[in-house]
């Protein structure tokens, strides 16, 4: 007598045969319309996706160099390589993304570490995640409890990537939510709960599925080295008295500006 195997003892999904899937195809064609709008206007020479190479997601930007780097074997990136030890010059890059990386990877804090480095000042980063506040967060807790990817992931709240991203002297300027349909395995169903990525938008935006973060890499700037304002004497050297309109010359900044 045989039995079938139960859904516990079933191998878990991989990453590949996942975005196999109806569920998979919706998610990354969902991410893929949102993040093509928004990186379609960023600017500079160097632009990098770190993992998900089955999806080309800079192909809507105009940079004249884009890579995508894979640290798995077999895949059709153009470069392999860890992502905690980059083979890239530090600030040499003007655009990073991170698409669902740092939830499935040990060692996310590396992971930004590499990519704060080899981006310029000013550089961009995208982080695309799935958002643990969320019905999609919310159904790897619940029975019968899903395995494989995406379920097993470690999902990181915006507010806990916004303290790490801040200490590493990144600002966070704006972010994007979405996937508010109920994580159902078939496309009819998934066609069927489509208006609710609409009304997510609308009336409850951070409870979506996933998000997509942009931020900035900030670099501090020249300190201005002020004189001794305790020197009285030249305090008084020093003080600017404001001339009135009428007394101001023809080429005063405020007149030729």
């Amino acid at each position: 007598m045989t039995h079938s195997a139960s859904p516990s003892s079933a191998p878990p999904i991989s990453p590949q045969e996942w975005l196999e899937t109806p569920q998979g195809r919706y998610v990354l064609d969902l991410e893929t319309a949102k993040l093509s709008e928004t990186i379609a206007d960023e600017f500079g020479y160097n632009a990098l996706q770190l993992g998900l190479p089955e999806r080309d997601l800079l192909a809507n930007n105009r940079m004249p160099l884009r890579q995508i780097v894979s640290d798995r074997a077999g895949t059709p990136a153009r470069l392999r390589a860890e992502f905690t030890a980059l083979p890239i010059a530090s600030q040499s890059v003007d655009l990073v993304i991170l698409p669902h990386i740092l939830e499935f990877r040990p060692d996310p804090h590396q992971i930004l570490r590499e990519v704060e480095r080899i981006l310029i000042p000013e550089g961009r980063l995208f982080i695309l995640g799935f958002n643990p506040f969320s019905l999609w967060g919310l159904r790897r807790r619940l029975p019968p409890f899903p395995h494989g990817f995406p379920w097993d992931g470690h999902y990181l709240s915006v507010l806990r990537l916004k303290d790490w991203l801040k200490l590493l002297g990144f600002e966070i300027d704006r972010g994007i939510f979405g996937l508010y349909v109920p994580p159902c395995k078939s496309a009819t169903w998934l066609k069927r709960w489509q208006f609710m990525e609409n009304a997510g938008d609308r009336w409850w935006g951070f409870a979506g599925g996933i998000y997509i973060i942009r931020a900035i890499k900030r670099v501090a700037g020249m300190r201005l080295i002020l004189p001794n304002w305790r020197d009285r004497r030249l305090a008084a050297a020093r003080a600017l008295n404001p001339l009135p309109r009428k007394s101001r010359p023809e080429n005063s900044l405020e007149e030729s500006e």
